[in-house]
């Protein structure tokens, strides 16, 4: 019992050690004069770490040493105070701390997006452009197809779905799927093949994309030529370009009116998603 309780004793004398520590682990305060590091210690054990975690930034450093963003955020903390900054607006600026702060938002601020001469279904004049970023042999963009034509069945008139190549290095077939679709595309069957291709996903190869695209009654000799040409290519490599600029980490991403949707596809959680876009002035 006594074992049990010196134990418990420990246990509980380390997790307030933050709250009082001078030193935290990573952290180099050499430079500061006391009432600086006073200074620091007091933001560090105020800030919540954006880590993900419950803690506070200087509780994060003490119980989980190994975490690289609460040590980050303390050494700029340091550097801050040694600069005469503000401490605690310069951790609010933090990309560390923004980024958090945008991954409990569903929609985030809106980037411009080009879309021209991309494949789209639905009206021009939509009030709604949902652009996506996909990959034809990603299982989650598989998925993602009947969430996507169920937000176009139910705003036929409200929403346009436009389609962006981002073929992942991950995925061998992947590039050579981006070019067969926009191949198909110069002649007007890009969602077609779009649905023969994700149908087949786990097939895709060059001589199956042949037969696929004979079987849509494409002209053979122009697809052909298309498949490996240069502006194919370069189509593919603008698509991805672009993703990388505008925040695409994976895929499906989805852009609504230019702002990225970092919620689940579901009809439950995306469809009050755009109702709310049509009725927000």
């Amino acid at each position: 019992m006594r074992r049990l309780g010196f134990l418990l004793f420990t246990t509980l004398l380390f997790a307030q050690e933050w709250k009082t520590a001078i030193d935290l682990p990573g952290v180099d305060f050499t430079g500061l004069t006391p009432a600086k590091k006073t200074e620091v210690l007091k933001v560090l054990r105020e800030m919540a770490c954006p880590c993900g975690c419950p803690m506070l930034i200087a509780q994060c450093r003490v119980e989980d040493p190994a975490c690289g963003t609460s040590k980050t955020l303390a050494n700029e903390a340091v550097a801050a105070a040694k600069a005469g900054k503000d401490i605690r607006k310069t951790l609010e600026a933090s990309p560390l701390v923004k980024q958090a702060a945008n991954r409990n938002r569903l929609l985030l601020d809106p980037v411009a997006i080009n879309v021209d001469g991309a494949p789209a279904r639905g009206p021009e004049n939509a009030r709604i452009t949902l652009v996506e970023f996909s990959d034809f042999q990603c299982p989650y963009c598989i998925k993602a197809i009947s969430h996507l034509e169920a937000a176009l069945k139910t705003f036929p008139k409200d929403v346009r779905l436009v389609y962006k190549q981002f073929p992942l290095e991950s995925h061998g077939q992947a590039r050579l799927a981006a070019q067969a679709s926009l191949a198909a595309h110069q002649q007007g069957k890009f969602w077609p093949m779009h649905d023969r291709l994700y149908l087949n996903a786990r097939q895709i190869n060059r001589m199956n994309v042949l037969n696929w695209a004979k079987d849509l009654g494409l002209d053979m000799p122009k697809f052909v030529a298309a498949l490996d040409s240069a502006p194919i290519k370069a189509q593919v490599e603008r698509d991805i370009a672009e993703g990388d600029r505008i925040g695409v980490q994976g895929t499906p991403s989805v852009f609504v009116n230019g702002k990225k949707y970092q919620g689940p596809l579901d009809p439950e959680t995306f469809l009050p998603v755009l109702t709310k876009e049509l009725t927000t002035p």
